[in-house]
């Protein structure tokens, strides 16, 4: 076995019997490569990616592959969810180098860790070519690599300057064209983007859901319904058991790549909770129902974390590894199981040209709704719904009977924080408290296993053993996540550990020359060079969270010095933006800025039965405080009654005389639409 098998990261441990004498990335490896004077070969992936087990199969498990890195190269191994900060760096070279990026990513660097070339997937034959001539140019010819190399570098280093702007008002105008642009790029047939690969970037939906509803915009709010809609009508996602798949390979939703991972399910359930908010669309409440009981089954722990991600591969029949084979039907297993309801089965779920994938397996999908299925086939919605909950609980019984896909048990803060958030929010919206409960039971476990006493954050959990130190990214969604927390229950401890942890940040992550959060932490061994994660993707950018939590916490605790910084941040990023998709966290930001927004302030003994009330409703534009007894919160300050609860309405910075009339602040705080 090589070095790998010392670690614990799932995929890290997938590599430990190969041939290559992998390394873990680790100050010893590095000094090794500069003593020896050897090229480093970087490979990066994830446990759970397909195309990273197809090429350590064909390569990384071959012994003429083997022969050639272990003769000439340093091989370190990374899983990019332990260590993004690496990955982020690297993947910027092979985007320049290659016009293009994704996993398994595999760069070849200098001794000092400068890249000089790299790509993602390659074959076995071109991967020993490609090595080979690698090294026969270091070997003859080192001066035209290191001169690659230096021009490499400096373009690595202009990426990481962000263009500051001097501060001023904002202008609301823009998103207004920004929409204009982004919609030329809307598919009005099966929603999301017009492009295969779909991937779902929640992000996008939460802040087109917001802008809708208040800018009164049916056209962009049916948008988003319908993309929802087709989402959840499968095969992206999994109506036998609940969760979504990473993305989806084809336009419509349906053949997805097969890996389930934590911070996208995270992410969607609450964006499902916010569109039943303003919709009480019962598919949306459906949804979020079954994907929680999902992540509640699979990766919730006795501790109370969450594992990260269920792989796309498993074994098929012939006990070969085959992506999706957990998940396929054939028409004649389909017939076994449902028998003389197969038919009606088929109308549902497309066993029919719609639904068919390849090789005879279908991937279950709906095209049309419950409502209209039943008009077609003249029977009782009732009993459609009936029918359809019971062949799920079959083909469940029957799928639980293959052999599951791999599971990859770490622990990773920031998706925790993402999932516990999703809990939180689903509890505000189905105010069905065991929901709750379990988005405490994480938060603790978090408090607990992850924060150290000198205030740092770790980024892994595994074994009883925390380890990493944190990234901009798990600050940021742990601080977001206790700021859901608190909206939930009004304890404000959550919010005194999500200042604390604000605070830190400041300390140990701000650059005030770039104005931005530097991704890594000042207490970290430099890269080679600073990264700003200011990009929103399939996950939110972490200076985007970090700018709406500070504009948050501003207002709990009167911190002028908060929202100065996500003023700052804002006006840095929003004037160059090109393509909204890409900053759509920053532009839901930019919002909370607009004369719409207010603040809410429930004080007195009956707070939470009217919190709960208030949070069911739809009101992004709102920031939401209460108390049931006296609190040193400053936004919440001598506004306690012991005799009855008051209500007070406020916006930048005034507060409108306080009401004790539900119904009416009820009218004042949800917008027409």
């Amino acid at each position: 076995m090589n070095e790998l098998q010392l670690e614990t990261s799932p995929y890290l441990l997938q590599h430990a019997n190969n041939p290559v004498h992998w390394k873990a990335w680790n100050p010893h490896s590095l000094a090794q490569a500069k003593e020896q004077n050897k090229l480093i070969i970087i490979s990066i992936g994830y446990s759970a990616c397909h195309w990273c087990h197809v090429m350590e199969h064909e390569s990384f498990e071959n012994n003429e592959v083997a022969e050639v890195m272990n003769a000439h190269f340093i091989n370190i191994k990374i899983d990019r969810e332990e260590r993004p900060d690496i990955d982020a760096v690297y993947m910027k070279a092979v985007q320049i180098m290659t016009g293009q990026g994704g996993w398994p990513m595999n760069v070849v660097a200098l001794p000092d860790g400068r890249p000089i070339w790299g790509g993602t997937y390659f074959r076995k034959n071109d991967w020993i070519n490609a090595l080979e001539k690698l090294q026969e140019i270091y070997t003859q010819n080192p001066e035209t690599i290191f001169d690659y190399a230096q021009k490499l570098h400096d373009g690595l280093q202009s990426l990481s300057i962000i263009q500051t702007h001097d501060t001023t008002d904002f202008n609301f105008e823009i998103l207004e064209k920004l929409l204009e642009k982004w919609q030329k790029s809307f598919d009005w047939e099966f929603g999301g983007m017009a492009r295969a690969p779909k991937f779902m970037m929640p992000t996008n939906y939460e802040f087109l859901l917001r802008y809708g509803y208040q800018k009164n915009n049916h056209t962009i709010l049916d948008f988003v319904n319908l993309t929802l809609t087709k989402m959840a009508y499968g095969g992206l996602f999994d109506t036998v058991d609940g969760g979504f798949s990473r993305y989806s390979v084809d336009m419509k939703w349906h053949v997805p790549h097969f890996e389930k991972m934590l911070y996208d399910n995270g992410q969607l359930v609450s964006l499902y909770a916010n569109a039943y908010k303003l919709t009480q669309n019962k598919l949306y409440k459906e949804v979020i129902e079954k994907t929680l009981t999902f992540v509640e089954k699979e990766w919730l722990t006795h501790e109370g974390s969450f594992y990260s991600a269920l792989d796309a591969d498993s074994l098929n029949v012939e006990n070969h590894l085959e992506e999706g084979a957990f998940y396929v039907w054939t028409k004649k297993e389909l017939q076994t199981i449902l028998q003389e309801d197969f038919e009606l089965f088929s109308v549902v779920f497309n066993i029919n040209p719609f639904g068919h994938w390849e090789h005879e397996n279908y991937v279950l999908i709906q095209n049309e709704s419950l409502e209209e299925i039943a008009k077609e086939q003249k029977i009782a919605l009732e009993t459609l719904e009936q029918k359809k909950k019971s062949w799920e609980q079959k083909l469940y019984h029957e799928r639980e009977k293959r052999s599951k896909p791999r599971l990859d048990d770490k622990c990773l803060t920031s998706w925790n924080a993402l999932m516990l958030k999703g809990f939180a929010e689903a509890y505000k919206a189905l105010n069905e408290k065991k929901y709750l409960d379990i988005a405490l039971q994480n938060a603790q476990f978090l408090v607990k296993n992850l924060w150290s006493p000198e205030g740092n954050l770790f980024r892994t959990y595994k074994n009883g053993k925390a380890t990493i130190n944190g990234y901009l990214e798990d600050y940021a969604h742990v601080i977001q996540a206790f700021i859901s927390l608190y909206e939930a229950t009004l304890d404000e401890s959550w919010l005194q550990n999500a200042k604390q942890l604000t605070d830190y940040c400041f300390d140990f992550f701000y650059d005030d020359k770039a104005q931005f959060f530097s991704f890594t932490s000042k207490k970290d061994t430099e890269l080679i060079t600073a990264h700003f994660e200011v990009e929103d993707n399939v996950i939110p950018a972490a200076n985007s969270v970090m700018a709406n939590n500070l504009f948050q916490l501003s207002i709990y605790f009167n911190n002028r010095y908060y929202e100065t910084i996500a003023r700052q941040m804002t006006q840095n990023i929003v004037p160059t933006i090109d393509y909204p998709s890409a900053f759509s966290n920053w532009l839901n930001v930019f919002l909370n800025f607009s004369e719409q927004n207010k603040e809410l302030a429930i004080c007195g003994n009956k707070a939470f039965q009217y919190l709960e009330q208030v949070n069911q409703k739809y009101l992004p534009n709102m920031v939401i405080a209460g108390t049931s007894k006296d609190s040193t919160l400053p936004f919440l300050e001598n506004r306690f009654s012991e005799t009855e609860t008051l209500f007070y309405l406020c916006q930048n910075k005034t507060c409108d005389l306080p009401t004790a009339d539900f119904e009416e602040i009820i009218k004042e705080i949800t917008l027409k639409s």
